[in-house]
């Protein structure tokens, strides 16, 4: 029973200290992840807060969970119109854009750190897609209006390019560990086009599902939001069991149900929105929890190469190569491969390889990576959109 009430207790103490912490983000313009990361990190077992949390098993398991929401609520808040217009670019930066991201940077770590190649594509591959979070949040935190289609881009790219990374990841994961076949290549092209056609197919059975749930369906105002929340871990699930990616079905059901006019749609918009402020405050909280600081130190100057390799070699290159017949201006590209945002995904992705009883490093230099790129292309995200120009001018 006291264990119960100080879990609540603190449970309840992390989430308020982590609310004022993003007041204070605010003020300061420090990113929001960023204040979240902080707070776990400072109760974790090196800081003032001494809990000893290292449940990489049940951490992986909440963060999916959570991110599972974030997608969700991220398709719901999209219009459609801002992803049509922006599929075909997010989608190259989302599929070719990670693989290019991740070979380059891996490349850097091969011959700069001079690790086993399939180990610095490992690295490449966790940390190559950008976070949907940290987009979301940071666009919405420093209230930049971005021209439209520039902010679809960067929008629909982060809410999509999820699933190329896990899929790298598992797969390089799988190679480590058991080596490289004749059949591998075969394996991984199957995988990743079940991985793709399944996430897009039951995505768009389950949002078309609750389109009709929700136009024909009387019911509570009140159980509206609760029936949209598990319907979305339902579609998350169901095509994770079925061996699709189940962010992208997640995604792309919350985008057919957030543009499909319905009676209780503003409650359920709102209630999925806090519903994935909740999650992303959790989520950065628990990998918080799990990093320790005195651990990190060996390990920061081979992350400091990974994030300027990262920052200013491998994205770049890869949104130049992907938008290069797009009728995008210099600036506009530049600015897209500023804002490539790392938040909460690539330390989760990193968990991956810890649990299959690889380095604790892999985690290590993933924090690492995340909290250069925030520091760096977060806390300077207004700046470069002015520098740029990219924003819509003020109206009257």
């Amino acid at each position: 029973m006291d264990f119960t009430n100080q879990f609540i207790l603190l449970s309840g103490l992390l989430l308020a200290l982590s609310v004022l912490a993003g007041l204070l983000s605010r003020r300061t313009g420090a990113p929001l992840i960023l204040s979240f990361l902080a707070v776990g990190v400072l109760f974790g077992q090196d800081g003032p807060g001494g809990i000893v949390f290292n449940d990489m098993e049940l951490s992986f398991f909440a963060c999916s969970v959570a991110l599972a929401i974030i997608l969700f609520d991220g398709g719901i808040q999209t219009p459609i119109a801002s992803f049509k217009r922006a599929a075909r670019p997010a989608g190259l930066l989302a599929t070719a854009g990670v693989i290019i991201t991740a070979g380059l940077v891996a490349l850097c770590i091969h011959f700069g750190l001079d690790l086993p190649f399939l180990n610095a594509l490992l690295i490449g591959s966790v940390v190559a897609s950008t976070d949907a979070a940290a987009v979301f949040l940071l666009l919405r935190q420093h209230g930049l209006r971005l021209k439209p289609h520039l902010a679809s881009v960067l929008e629909v790219e982060s809410g999509i390019n999820d699933p190329m990374a896990v899929l790298l990841t598992l797969t390089l994961v799988e190679l480590i560990i058991h080596g490289f076949s004749e059949q591998s290549g075969w394996l991984i092209a199957v995988e990743f086009t079940l991985q793709l056609g399944l996430g897009i197919g039951l995505g768009m059975i389950g949002g078309k599902l609750l389109t009709y749930f929700f136009s024909w369906v009387e019911t509570d105002s009140g159980l509206y939001p609760i029936f949209a929340l598990a319907s979305g871990m339902l579609i998350f699930g169901a095509s994770n069991v079925l061996g699709g990616s189940g962010f992208l079905a997640a995604y792309i059901a919350g985008l057919m149900l957030g543009n499909h006019e319905y009676k209780a749609k503003r409650v359920v918009q709102q209630f999925m929105d806090g519903m994935a402020w909740l999650s992303q405050l959790a989520m950065l909280l628990i990998l918080g929890l799990l990093v320790t600081p005195s651990e990190l130190i060996h390990d920061v100057p081979r992350g400091l190469v990974i994030a300027l390799a990262l920052i200013f070699i491998g994205r770049p290159v890869a949104v130049f190569c992907c938008l290069l017949f797009e009728k995008m201006r210099l600036r506009e590209k530049l600015f897209i491969s500023w804002v490539g945002l790392r938040g909460g995904i690539p330390i989760y992705l990193a968990i991956i390889p810890v649990l299959a009883g690889m380095d604790v490093s892999y985690f290590n230099l993933a924090f690492i990576v995340v909290v250069c790129s925030l520091l760096l292309q977060g806390w300077t995200i207004r700046f470069m959109a002015r520098r740029l120009g990219v924003m819509e001018p003020p109206t009257d």
